[in-house]
C-alpha cells in the first residue's frame, strides 16, 4: 500500500538544527574530475601555452590551487566550467586529474554573465575576444529583459530590441547598462562587437596572433568588418601577399565600395600593392632569431638601443678604414 504524502517534515528534517539546514544551503567546494569538465559553449577568450600560462602552470606545482573554479551542473551528470578555463589547462598539462570547484545552479543567461565577467579584467586580452565577450553578454542581459533597446544602428550595423523601450526613454539601453558595467563609451563597445563580424585570418591580424606576424590596426579593422565575407578573403589573401596593411583612409573606401556593390578583388589587389604615402621601406625578422645574443632581461626597446649603437660604431669603423 502507498505512502499518504501529508506534507509533514520527515524524519531527518524534524531532528536536523536550523544551523545544519542553513549549512546544507550553503556552496560548498568539492573536488571532481577534470575530464568531466567541459568548456563554456562559446568560450570567447583563448586558453594557449604562452608566458603567463608557464607561471601559472608553475604556480600550481608550488602552491596548488589557490582559488577554486566555478562550474554549473549539466543533465548528463558532467559539468560545464564559467570561471577557471586556464586552471584546468595547467592542471592538465601538469597531469593532475582532479580539480577543487564550486557547483552553481546558474541558467544560460546567468552563466555567461558571469563566465564574461570572471574574464574580461585580465590584462591580456584579444580584441576579437574582447568583441565576443561583449557580444555575449549583451545578448544575455536582452534576454533578461535589462532595458532591451534593439533600436537598428545603421552607421555601426548592431540591431538592439526595442520591447522595453518607449520612443522617449533611451537613457537605460542594454547597451547603456552594460557600456557602464565595463568602463567603456557606448560607441566603444559596438565597435568591439564590430571585430566578430570579421572573418577569423583578419581576426587574428587585429589580434596580432596571424602566423605571418602581420597587424591590422583597431580602426581599419572595424570598417573592414562591413564588408562581404568573399571581400574580407580577397583583402586577408592581398595582404598576406604584399605585406602590406591598408591605411584607415583606404579601409573607408573598402567600405564604400563594398556597400555600392562595386568592390572588386582587382581594385583590394591595386590598392595593396601600391606603397601608401607615410609607408617607408621596412626590415623586420623575428625577435627569436636575435634572442640568443641578448641578456635575459633586455626588452625589445633596449634591444633596439643597442643594435643601433652596434651599428654606429661599425658605420665609424668602416669610415676610419676607408680614409686611411
Amino acid at each position: 500500500m502507498p505512502k499518504l504524502d501529508l506534507g509533514l517534515p520527515n524524519y531527518d528534517s524534524l531532528f536536523s538544527t536550523e544551523e545544519e539546514r542553513q549549512e546544507s544551503r550553503l556552496e560548498k567546494i568539492v573536488s571532481i574530475p577534470i575530464d568531466k569538465i567541459s568548456d563554456f559553449k562559446n568560450h570567447p577568450f583563448h586558453v594557449t601555452m604562452d608566458e603567463d600560462m608557464l607561471k601559472l602552470i608553475d604556480s600550481i606545482k608550488e602552491n596548488g590551487i589557490l582559488i577554486p573554479a566555478l562550474v554549473r551542473s549539466k543533465d548528463d551528470g558532467t559539468y560545464e566550467m564559467i570561471s577557471g578555463h586556464r586552471r584546468k589547462y595547467a592542471m592538465s598539462h601538469i597531469g593532475l586529474k582532479e580539480m577543487n570547484v564550486i557547483v552553481r545552479e546558474l541558467d544560460d543567461d546567468q552563466a555567461t554573465i558571469l563566465m564574461v565577467d570572471s574574464n574580461i579584467q585580465r590584462e591580456n586580452i584579444y580584441p576579437s575576444e574582447r568583441g565576443y565577450a561583449y557580444k555575449l553578454r549583451l545578448e544575455a542581459m536582452k534576454h533578461q529583459g535589462k532595458k532591451i533597446d534593439l533600436i537598428p544602428d545603421e552607421e555601426l550595423g548592431v540591431e538592439y530590441n526595442k520591447q522595453t523601450c518607449g520612443q522617449l526613454d533611451h537613457k537605460l539601453k542594454s547597451i547603456d547598462v552594460l557600456a557602464n558595467d565595463m568602463g567603456e563609451s557606448r560607441k566603444q563597445i559596438q565597435r568591439f562587437i564590430r571585430l566578430t563580424y570579421l572573418i577569423e585570418p583578419l581576426q587574428e591580424m587585429v589580434d596580432g596572433r596571424h602566423e605571418s606576424e602581420i597587424k591590422i590596426a583597431f580602426n581599419p579593422a572595424v570598417e573592414l568588418s562591413f564588408l562581404t565575407v568573399d571581400e574580407q578573403y580577397d583583402l586577408a589573401d592581398a595582404i598576406v601577399a604584399n605585406d602590406r596593411t591598408p591605411s584607415l583612409a583606404q579601409c573607408q573606401e573598402f567600405k564604400r565600395l563594398s556597400h555600392d556593390g562595386e568592390l572588386t578583388t582587382e581594385f583590394i589587389q591595386e590598392t595593396l600593392e601600391a606603397e601608401k604615402p607615410n609607408q617607408k621601406e621596412k626590415l623586420s625578422f623575428k625577435m627569436s632569431e636575435i634572442d640568443q645574443y641578448f641578456p635575459k632581461d633586455f626588452t625589445p626597446n633596449r634591444k633596439k638601443d643597442l643594435i643601433i649603437h652596434l651599428l654606429e660604431n661599425w658605420a665609424r669603423k668602416k669610415s676610419r678604414e676607408q680614409e686611411r
